[in-house]
């Protein structure tokens, strides 16, 4: 177009500025805008919206500010532009204050604060801001619940995900691909897998596409369905869709968990035939897969032969495995690494000591504990969740500042002495039967 002397115009610029966006090439970018100025359309509205929009995708947050910054007669796009950038890029105290000082929310403003909240992994603070929209805000859309459901997943929350669904048929709102795998990833990371299967079953096979397969194939796997799981595959390539690396990576997930090493291995190759070059997440599966089934020394070998640097996450498979099968020796040297890896990460102190108390070496283990002061590391406390009546409970051990931890406590406290009384009984009743054999032996 400027090779044969067409000048752009205001009209040309947010197309051109919304394919740098979707290009996430800031560079590209950058040299349209130099055009927009050079031509003097920087004080379009359209434009400049379309300018914060493009920065703000290519991480540029400062720049992006700079062009909403210069903006004379801000409207809803534009203030959703911004609060869409700071979202975008994790900086959720920013998009939270970008968003409180909005005169005007619509269904993009509350969505794109809980995408991000469900990005930087804020679930509950996302499941909050939600239930608000409800109250006060716009009708969701399907992006919203998207999020929501996502937030969901991770929460475990399956009353909350069950009225989410629930509130997706209520408002009548399109079940789209996107939207029902989603339902069903929801369902099948919160154990409802028969909910889960109901919905996946419920999409007609030629509207479905890899994701959908993928989470149901994986909602299966990681339940320890696995016969299940490989059927389910089997079927997929029946209705024709090409598996990708992802559904390679819920069947080695199954293989795992079933101990099947000789198709862990057929499915790793597989990789490679149909052109996908295996990930270090595939790697990692692959080296559990050994672990597992007590393959340590193949697992340890192959981590060795890896074309790649072998990571935290792969190390501490193998480390699992030594422990449950007993080879401290290779657990020891597995754990030394894990702390030149993350020297600062409390968890790998922790396992080195597991494994120098299962040897009962309890000099390397109080050393150890004494390195770890020493450095300064501190030791992060677990803590879970619990749904109860479709309210989430965060509880941390030995933790007293839940409302009702009276009560938790008087229970746990009965559950305990009912244990104990409990094994003294059974013991007392197998030293009775030992003593009963050795009189019958006398005879």
């Amino acid at each position: 177009m400027l090779r044969l002397g067409v000048a752009p115009d205001y009209f040309t610029y947010p197309f051109l500025v919304k394919a740098s966006a979707r290009l996430l090439n800031q560079e590209i970018g950058v040299s349209v805008h130099a055009h927009i100025i050079q031509t003097g359309h920087e004080s379009d509205i359209f434009i400049q919206n379309s300018l914060v929009h493009m920065y703000a995708s290519c991480g540029n947050i400062m720049w992006a500010q700079k062009v909403f910054d210069s903006i004379q007669g801000k409207n809803l796009v534009s203030w959703n532009s911004m609060l869409d950038g700071y979202a975008k890029c994790g900086e959720m105290v920013t998009a939270q204050k970008i968003f409180d000082s909005m005169s005007e929310k619509d269904v993009r403003s509350w969505s794109s604060l809980i995408d991000g909240y469900v990005k930087a992994g804020e679930y509950g603070e996302a499941m909050s801001i939600f239930e608000k929209m409800r109250a006060v805000g716009p009708k969701a859309n399907e992006v919203t619940m998207v999020s929501v459901s996502c937030a969901c997943a991770h929460l475990g929350a399956l009353e909350k995900g069950k009225m989410i669904h629930k509130y997706i048929v209520d408002c009548g709102l399109p079940l789209t691909l996107v939207l029902q795998t989603s339902i069903v990833d929801m369902y099948a990371k919160c154990g409802a897998i028969e909910e889960a299967l109901l919905v996946f079953r419920g999409v007609s096979k030629s509207q479905t596409d890899v994701l959908i397969w993928n989470a149901m194939i994986g909602g299966l796997a990681t339940h320890g369905l696995v016969e299940e799981s490989l059927k389910l595959f089997k079927e997929m390539q029946t209705v024709g869709i090409r598996p990708d690396e992802v559904t390679y990576l819920c069947l080695l997930a199954a293989c795992a968990h079933g101990g099947l090493v000789k198709e862990a291995w057929y499915f790793f190759e597989s990789l490679n035939k149909r052109g996908m070059t295996p990930t270090i997440e595939h790697y990692a599966c692959m080296v559990d897969v050994l672990a597992r089934a007590d393959q340590l020394t193949s697992a340890y070998q192959f981590i060795c032969r890896m074309p790649i640097e072998p990571t935290a996450a792969m190390l501490g498979a193998l480390l699992s495995g030594c422990i449950n099968h007993r080879n401290l020796a290779l657990a020891e040297t597995v754990g030394k690494k894990l702390i030149e890896l993350e020297p600062n990460h409390d968890g790998r102190y922790i396992g080195l000591s597991n494994v120098y108390a299962v040897d009962k070496r309890w000099d390397d283990a109080r050393s150890l504990r004494e390195t770890m002061d020493r450095r300064g590391v501190k030791k992060s406390p677990g803590f879970s969740f619990v749904e109860i009546s479709g309210v989430l409970h965060r509880f941390i051990a030995h933790d007293k500042t839940h409302p009702d931890s009276e009560e938790t406590y008087c229970m746990l406290n009965f559950v305990f002495r009912q244990m104990k009384f409990s094994w003294y009984k059974d013991r007392e009743k197998s030293l009775k039967d030992t003593s009963m054999g050795d009189d019958l032996l006398l005879f």
